[in-house]
Parts: structure tokens; C-alpha cells; sequence
């Protein structure tokens, strides 16, 4: 039986370009599982296995490996940095006991670090923080970890202290054992040895190093009272403090280095076996019921209790369909048969695998905190969780955000429609924040994401790994619609002409919510007239309406049906009758409730250099943002702003011209907001000359 005290279940999370898969290279190559080291910039990483990866110099999926450091056993996912692809890292941290956030020395904290980090947070994942890029320009520990405190309201306590700065980056001191490590210059992270602490560096050490033990022995009643009176903790004592309050996310192990350098890694690894959980040490996940309610059960760590699994990816290779699942409880083994909750059906387990990137290698069977994937199954979707048919509980299922931008593809010859179909049906499996649907007036496909990024690597990939051109529509923004005043009506539905008719009579009020708090129904009927059994029609009804507006036919938000009162007719009225009668209620009285569109805001974030700031703050101004601030880091600024998605199509060209190349920008959808008369004026034109074409 494997113990899993030695087990660290741990992902690496970043910025673009703080150099995440750098360092999953570096801690490869220092625990044996790679020979040569392969570089991101060489489209050569392990972990960067796409075409449309080694390209971009960008980690789309996120990448699982396992690799051993000093007897332990670490399974470690690479994920995605940019903004478009957040759903990778949103994914795996569910599944992770442990993370290690990577901060570039010189960029520090940017707009993506602040969205995993806080994703990281909701998931309750203990980190590591690893400054990375120290040998770079305009490199700043200190800076970086000021940062960390400011922006993210995080605690680092400080493990490890730069020696030298950028070109003259040689080394670090370990705060712990107060030695320091210095390199030489031949880029092989063996070479190196400990030595005391340089005489310039001492005072500072010696200042962090109290600091360090501060921070740590407040995890501890007896050894703060110890160390008020004048005695310092042993090394142990400490490391056990630092590993209580790191798991309790009271504070974050910093360390620093240069990945490319191969300077500093051999530390943050030990740091993740002293600091980091095991799979044991983690909260346990809660078991829901199929309604999706809390039972009051956790799936405990423990190979002998029933079987629990969550599927967290799901990857299409040329191997066939590979799951990767994290098993929470109980062993799986080939031939096993388990239950997908889900779907309520039964599938058998073929071949388990252990993923070093995109190479296998077969094991007989699994057990509690493990990650592994599974060749060959069916049914089995990201979140869906695979139990004991004997003992069947389902996990947290992981909730997805909704694309807000779309396109439509149609294939370039009739003979690839039959494989477009194919390939998307694959690819929305893989991405839950992909979707797709099929326009049933014109045809034509359309297919949903969380940004242009996002879509135009699905139409690279459709194009590369399945063989099949496509023609683009322009991207379409997902609108909504709201309303804006309460209404009263009333409205009646008859149909009675010889047998069984119709007849349904309702009262109701319609009225305005607050953003956010989405569609909600209430009935304040007393007295039967319109019977309790019926109530659910009439609330389906208005349910399944509301998802075509009456402006321009985008889902509408945020209001509220109150049925007030109606009559019924003892043989005619039944629950297919109110429904009609809620449907056109609803197409009745929505065009009198004051109807808004609604257009997504987006939270967007650029870096400029300092030359630059004012064409792109009057550049965001032209396109309708609202401008919320600016910090001043070293090599430029970031002016962080709320812009309306329709405004900000192709502005990575735009962005890059004004600033020569040099600027930066992510953004992330954050909140819907009444469109200006003239921009819904022409968005409902648009929708109505669309609607007569078909």
C-alpha cells in the first residue's frame, strides 16, 4: 500500500510569461524524468504538447505530469496562463491539494496572477509563491513581494533572499538554515554549493529570518512564549508552524530564483514536500445528492473506503479519448465497473495510465490521491464523478461560466459537414467553456467562448488536428435583455371548438430584479382559483419564454413573475393550457415592462510602457471605457478599466501598433450593463434584418 503522507498533488499557476512552464521543465529535468531540458521559446517544453502551443509559446490545457523528489511523489498539472483559457486552471485547482504560484521578478503581480489567485482562494488551496525571472531587467524581490501583500491581500512569509540582481543574480540564502546558495554559470542546476551567508547580505537575512519565525511561531502558543522569552526554535519546530499555517492559508512560503537559469528550483521543491498537504491533510470534498443538495458525508482519503472519483479533463488523442480523474477514496482497477452519478449509467475502466505530458504509461490500478487517466470511456464529462455502483454519492459538481462572445462557422465543402460535427462534438467535451449550438433558421454553426483568443485557437485546431477548413463569420457579442417597470395584466386563453377545449385565465405582475438575482416566480393565488397542480405550468411557461427577448431575441435577465390570480374551468383547463397562456402572457406584457438590452462589460487590464500611457487611456476612452485606475511598475504601466466587449474586437492589433509591439492586455468578463440608445438601436436593427433574412 503506497503512503500517501508522500503524496503532493500540486499545479504551477501564473501570469502568460512568468514562465510556469519553464520551471515545470526545470523540475523535471532535477528529478530525473527528463534528460534534455526543452524550452518554451524553442517550442520544445514537455508539457507544451499542441501545435498551437509551440507557436504561440503559450500552455493552452493544462498538462499533467508525476515525477519523485526526496522520496516523495509529486503529480503536478502545468496550466494555461492566459485569460481565455482560465477554465484550465479553474478545473485543475479543484482537484489539487496544493499550488505553487509563480510571479515574474519584474512583472510581478499582473492581471492574470490576481484572477488564479483569487479561483485558488475559492478552492482552498495551499500555495507556495516562487519569484521567478530574478536574472531579468528591472527585477525587484522585494517589490514583487510588496505586491503579493497589496494586491492580493495575501501574507508571503519570506523563506529565501536573492543574492545579487538581475545579470548579477548568483544565487539565494536560505532563511532557514541561514546558508546560502550560489551557482555557477554553467546553467546546470547541480552545480552549486552552500556556504555562509555573504557579510553585505547578513543584516538583512537576519532581519527576514526574524521576521520568519515571528510569523511562524504564532502557530504555536508554547514556542511563541518560548521565543518572547529569548529562546529561538529549532529548524523542525519551525518547518512543523510553517506547514500548520501554510494549510491553513494564514500565510504563503516565498521563495526566489531563475527558472531559466536553473537557479533556485532545488528550495521551492523542498519547500513543497515541507509545506505543501498531502492528499490526507486537505479538507474533504462534500458528497451531494442528485439534486445537488449537501448530504452531511465527505469523501475521506482512504483506499479502503468506497470508491469516489472526479473527472476533471477530458482529452482527445490519438489514442482515443482520455479522462483524467482524481480519486478522492477507495482503488480502481481494470475491469472495475463504476457508476458515472451524472448519468446515472455504468461504464467499465479499460486501461489506466499514468501522463508524463503526452506520453503513457500503463499502470494495473489507482487509489485514493492519485491522478490518473482512463482510455476509452464513453459518457464521462469534466465534473462528472465515477462512485462505487454499490456506494453511490456524487462531489461538488465544478460550475462554468457562460461564454460571452460568438461566431459562426460554416465548412468550406459539403463533404466536410459530417466531420465538422465530429470534431465539435469532441472539442465540447474537452472545453466546457466551449459550446456550440446549431441556428435553426439559417444552419449555420455557432460556437461560444470566453474570448477571440479562445475561438480562434478552436478554428486552428479544427483547421490542424482534424483536417477541416472552415469559413468565420465576424464574432458576435452575447447580449441580453432586461426590463425596467412593473407591470399588471392579465391574460386569457380559449380554444373551444367541439371535444375537449382549452381554457386558461391568468392575473400576474411582471417586475424588474436587481442585476444578478436572475428569473424568479412566485404565486400569491388563494382560494383555488387557479389550482395549486397548475401553479409549475405557468411558471415553465414564462421560464422557457424568457430565453428569447422581445427586443432583439437575447435571453432576458433579472425579473420577476408574481401570479396573482385567474380562473379554470373544471373540464377544459389543464397544465398544457396554462402553459400556453404563460408563454403569450409573456410576449404580451414584456413589450410594456420598459425592455433594455444589456451588453457585457469587460474588466480589462493593459501594460504599456511609460511613453505610451496617453494613447492608450484616450484609446480606451473612444471605445466607451471607464478608466478605474493606473500603478506604475518598472517597465511601464498598467491602467486597469471596465470596456464593453463589443468595443474591444481585434484591439490586440491596435493595442500593439500604439504601443510598438510592446503593450499587453487581458480581460475577463465581469458584469452586464445597459446598452447606450444608439448601440442597441443598432444591435436591434442588426437582429431584425438577421430574422427577415431567414
Amino acid at each position: 500500500m503506497t503512503d500517501l503522507t508522500k503524496y503532493r498533488n500540486i499545479g504551477i499557476f501564473a501570469h502568460v510569461d512568468a514562465g510556469k512552464t519553464t520551471t515545470t521543465e526545470r523540475i523535471l529535468k532535477l528529478t530525473g524524468k527528463i534528460h534534455k531540458t526543452g524550452e518554451v521559446h524553442d517550442g520544445a517544453a514537455t508539457t507544451d504538447f499542441m501545435e498551437q502551443e509551440r507557436e504561440r509559446g503559450i500552455t493552452i490545457q493544462s498538462a499533467a505530469t508525476t515525477c519523485f523528489w526526496k522520496d516523495h511523489r509529486f503529480n503536478i498539472i502545468d496550466t494555461p496562463g492566459h485569460v481565455d483559457f482560465t477554465i484550465e486552471v479553474y478545473r485543475s485547482l479543484k482537484v489539487l491539494d496544493g499550488g505553487i504560484g509563480v510571479f515574474c521578478g519584474s512583472g510581478g503581480v499582473e492581471p492574470q496572477s490576481e484572477t488564479n489567485w483569487r479561483y485558488a482562494n475559492d478552492s482552498e488551496v495551499a500555495r507556495v509563491i516562487y519569484v521567478n525571472k530574478l536574472d531579468r531587467m528591472g527585477a525587484d524581490f522585494y517589490r514583487v513581494v510588496g505586491q503579493v501583500k497589496k494586491i492580493l491581500g495575501a501574507r508571503p512569509i519570506v523563506m529565501t533572499l536573492p543574492i545579487g540582481i538581475e545579470e548579477e543574480f548568483k544565487g539565494v540564502i536560505d532563511l532557514l538554515n541561514m546558508k546560502a546558495w550560489i551557482w555557477d554559470n554553467s546553467g546546470q542546476p547541480e552545480n552549486y554549493e552552500i556556504v555562509e551567508i555573504p557579510a553585505e547580505y547578513k543584516a538583512k537575512a537576519e532581519e527576514y529570518r526574524a521576521e520568519m519565525i515571528e510569523t511562524a511561531v504564532e502557530q504555536d502558543d508554547a514556542l511563541m512564549e518560548a521565543y518572547l522569552e529569548g529562546n529561538e526554535p529549532s529548524v523542525e519546530d519551525l518547518k512543523r508552524c510553517i506547514r500548520k499555517g501554510t494549510i491553513k492559508l494564514d500565510f504563503f512560503p516565498t521563495f526566489c530564483g531563475s527558472s531559466f537559469k536553473n537557479k533556485g528550483i532545488q528550495l521551492v521543491l523542498d519547500g513543497v514536500v515541507d509545506y505543501l498537504p498531502n492528499p490526507t491533510e486537505v479538507t474533504p470534498q462534500p458528497e451531494v445528492d442528485l439534486e445537488g443538495n449537501e448530504t452531511g458525508a465527505f469523501a475521506i482519503v482512504d483506499p479502503d473506503k468506497p470508491l469516489r472519483a472526479l473527472a476533471f479533463k477530458i482529452m482527445d488523442d490519438r489514442f482515443g479519448a482520455l479522462t483524467f480523474i482524481r480519486l478522492y477514496s477507495g482503488k480502481l482497477a481494470k475491469g472495475d465497473t463504476v457508476l458515472n452519478t451524472y448519468t446515472g449509467k455504468t461504464e467499465r475502466i479499460g486501461r489506466i495510465v499514468e501522463m508524463h505530458a503526452n506520453d503513457r504509461i500503463e499502470l494495473d490500478g489507482a487509489q485514493a490521491g492519485d491522478i490518473v487517466a482512463v482510455i476509452g470511456m464513453k459518457n464521462v464529462q469534466t465534473g462528472h464523478t465515477l462512485c462505487d455502483p454499490k456506494n453511490p454519492a456524487t462531489l461538488e459538481p465544478m460550475v462554468f461560466p457562460d461564454p460571452v462572445i460568438s461566431i459562426a462557422i460554416a465548412p468550406k465543402d459539403k463533404g466536410s459537414a459530417e466531420k465538422l460535427g465530429i470534431a465539435i462534438g469532441k472539442m465540447v467535451q474537452e472545453d466546457p467553456s466551449f459550446r456550440v449550438e446549431t441556428d435553426e433558421d439559417s444552419g449555420e454553426t455557432i460556437i461560444k467562448g470566453m474570448g477571440e483568443l479562445h475561438l480562434d485557437i478552436k478554428v486552428d485546431i479544427l483547421k490542424r488536428t482534424h483536417g477541416i477548413e472552415v469559413v468565420v463569420g465576424k464574432p458576435q457579442v452575447a447580449y441580453r435583455e432586461t426590463i425596467t417597470q412593473r407591470v399588471a395584466d392579465s391574460y386569457t386563453h380559449k380554444k373551444q371548438s367541439g371535444g375537449s377545449g382549452q381554457f386558461a385565465k391568468i392575473d400576474y405582475t411582471i417586475e424588474p430584479l436587481q442585476p444578478g438575482e436572475g428569473f424568479q416566480f412566485e404565486s400569491k393565488v388563494v382560494g383555488g382559483n387557479v389550482p395549486r397542480e397548475f401553479w409549475p405550468a405557468v411558471e415553465k411557461g414564462f421560464k422557457e419564454s424568457k430565453i428569447r427577448g422581445v427586443l432583439a431575441g437575447f435571453p432576458c435577465l433579472d425579473f420577476k413573475v408574481s401570479l396573482t390570480d385567474g380562473s379554470f374551468h373544471a373540464v377544459d383547463s389543464s397544465a398544457i393550457a396554462y402553459e400556453i397562456a404563460a408563454r403569450a402572457a409573456y410576449r404580451q406584457s414584456m413589450p410594456k415592462a420598459g425592455p433594455q438590452l444589456l451588453e457585457p462589460i469587460m474588466k480589462v487590464d493593459v501594460f504599456t510602457p511609460d511613453d505610451h500611457v496617453g494613447d492608450v487611456i484616450g484609446d480606451l476612452n473612444r471605445r466607451r471605457g471607464m478608466i478605474q485606475g493606473q500603478e506604475s511598475g518598472a517597465t511601464g504601466v498598467r491602467i486597469k478599466g471596465q470596456v464593453p466587449l463589443s468595443e474591444m474586437f481585434g484591439y490586440i492589433g491596435d493595442l500593439r501598433t500604439m504601443t510598438s509591439g510592446r503593450g499587453q492586455f487581458s480581460m475577463e468578463f465581469d458584469h452586464y450593463s445597459a446598452c447606450p440608445n444608439n448601440v442597441a438601436e443598432a444591435v436591434i436593427k442588426e437582429a431584425k434584418e438577421r430574422a427577415a433574412k431567414k
